[in-house]
């Protein structure tokens, strides 16, 4: 996962919105979004390689999502897989509101990972666990997004995710249109606002936009979870194949227990 974009507390139907795109390489296989075998009131993809997964939702409103970090260094063969986290959370029995418990074992051994961003919670209260500053940060109301850097690193594509977040929550309904307009943004960013991350120019041209297009790597997900305030949850999730190929749509309502 490497965009995630956050509106909390930012309309009256609607506490918590999220708008999120999965880059990913696209030999490495994983499940389309689908109820659980452990627990059918958890939706999300799965990564078939190790096991985990990079976002979902259960119908009592707790949210998981993970983002690495983008750094020449940030990969460490036999690391702990960082989607296990997410996947441990959904379906863990740790209070939402507050994830200090669930992440006790995680900080004691988070050199054993990846660097990483999880973000914890629900509709009532969210989380951003930094693994890089050992930071636990409640993330306050407002339009947010993350990236692989820190919570609202004003990278192009976070700054464009923000913008249009906004834009599509300001009338009586979200405008669903536009938040996949959001995700589907494949504008490269200038030149000048490019951040440096050690990955070279190049590299940083065409990981620049909000959706990313390639052969062999490149935004496999795009994901929209709207939590409404009666306690509905609305999860949509489209795929996408090397250089963008619509791969299929995954649409769902969960209902409160």
């Amino acid at each position: 996962m490497c965009l995630i974009a956050l509106a909390v507390a930012s309309h009256p139907d609607y506490p918590l919105v999220v708008a999120a795109n999965r880059d990913e390489h696209h030999a490495r296989p994983a499940a389309a979004a689908a109820p659980w075998p452990e627990d059918p009131a958890v939706i999300g993809g799965r990564d078939l390689e190790a096991g985990g997964a990079w976002l979902g939702v259960r119908r009592d409103g707790r949210f998981g999502a993970v983002t690495n970090v983008r750094r020449p260094d940030a990969l460490r063969p036999g690391a702990r897989s960082r989607g296990h986290l997410v996947r441990d959370w959904l379906l863990g029995d740790d209070d939402g509101d507050d994830p200090a418990a669930f992440l006790a074992p995680v900080r004691a051994r988070r050199g054993e990972y990846a660097p990483f961003n999880l973000v914890l919670g629900g509709p009532r209260a969210l989380w951003v666990y930094a693994s890089e500053d050992d930071a636990l940060t409640r993330v306050a109301p407002g339009v947010h997004a993350l990236s692989n850097a820190r919570l609202d690193t004003p990278w192009p594509k976070v700054r464009r995710a923000t913008a249009g977040l906004a834009a599509a929550l300001g009338g009586e309904d979200p405008d669903r249109d536009a938040l996949r307009a959001v995700l589907a943004d494949r504008g490269l960013a200038p030149d000048d606002e490019l951040p440096d991350t050690g990955v070279g120019l190049a590299l940083e041209r065409v990981l620049s936009p909000p959706f990313i297009v390639g052969e062999r790597y490149g935004t496999r997900a795009s994901t929209l979870v709207l939590f409404g305030a009666d306690g509905r949850i609305a999860f949509e999730e489209a795929r996408f194949g090397p250089n963008g190929a619509p791969l299929g749509v995954t649409r769902t309502t969960l209902t409160p227990p």
